[in-house]
């Protein structure tokens, strides 16, 4: 999407132009607002804080401020932060978590390694910060499946995030991981396998019975939305689909569309 596009900050007066625009234009009451492209905790705490009081400014009924976060951008924010942050409105944050397997992770390159992963999690956990953890089932390669599942789920197992939302891995041509296959380095896991990892992951997962779970998104091959106090029949529709699917499906690599 921003290939080739260099990186770049909004000025305050684009983003207080739009805050404006919203409050003139979308039905009222807004009580939840996300803010778009990219990580916008890439910003300082005095950023993010001058955009929150903008947006209570012009739309004060607005309780929920959220958006995409890593846990690189994390390690630039102190406990305080994020609990003033909080304080702020900000809540409900989206973390590409990926995976909780540190040799993934390692490859993965995100700036971020499983220990600054529970670091900031102990911040958002301080600040009573609520997240979704977004996983790519397939990350670890063909043969990992099951380990990665449990890894993972140790990972959420330590705060548990409010989602956990599964998407499939897809190797993009130019990117390291394609690289890493062409050389032989990474090899693609099945469905079959994909669907064997989230049924491990959802084994493993020990979270409250309100915490959402979904395989729902186009690029999987199944579909499974539920809550995890339903964790039983989630992994029930997955195990009918390892018996019934037919066998050239399960073998093949994932063509991005659910059933």
């Amino acid at each position: 999407m921003y290939h080739m596009t260099n990186f770049g900050i909004s000025p305050i007066k684009d983003v207080e132009s739009d805050i404006l625009e919203i409050s003139m234009t979308y039905p009222r009451p807004i009580e939840r607002i996300y803010l778009l492209n990219g990580d916008p905790f890439v910003l300082s705490t005095e950023k993010l804080v001058e955009i929150a009081d903008l947006i209570h400014k012009y739309i004060p009924e607005v309780k929920t401020i959220t958006s995409y976060a890593s846990f690189y951008n994390l390690k630039n924010k102190t406990k305080e932060d994020l609990k003033l942050l909080r304080e702020k409105g900000y809540n409900e944050l989206w973390f590409g978590v990926e995976t909780g397997n540190q040799k993934v992770l390692d490859w993965l390159d995100k700036g971020a390694d499983l220990e600054d992963y529970k670091k900031g999690i102990e911040k958002m956990k301080y600040a009573n910060m609520t997240y979704n953890a977004i996983v790519m089932q397939g990350v670890a390669g063909n043969g990992n499946s099951k380990e990665n599942a449990r890894e993972t789920a140790k990972f959420l197992n330590l705060y548990p995030p409010i989602g956990i939302f599964i998407m499939s891995t897809d190797i993009q041509r130019g990117s390291k991981l394609y690289k890493m296959r062409e050389e032989g380095d990474f090899k693609e896991t099945t469905n079959r396998e994909n669907l064997e990892e989230q049924i491990e992951l959802l084994k493993n997962l020990d979270v409250p019975g309100n915490v959402l779970y979904s395989s729902g998104h186009i690029v999987n091959l199944v579909k499974v939305t539920s809550h995890m106090r339903n964790k039983e029949k989630m992994i029930k529709k997955l195990e009918d689909a390892l018996e019934n699917l037919d066998e050239k499906i399960l073998d093949s690599k994932n063509m991005g569309r659910a059933i």
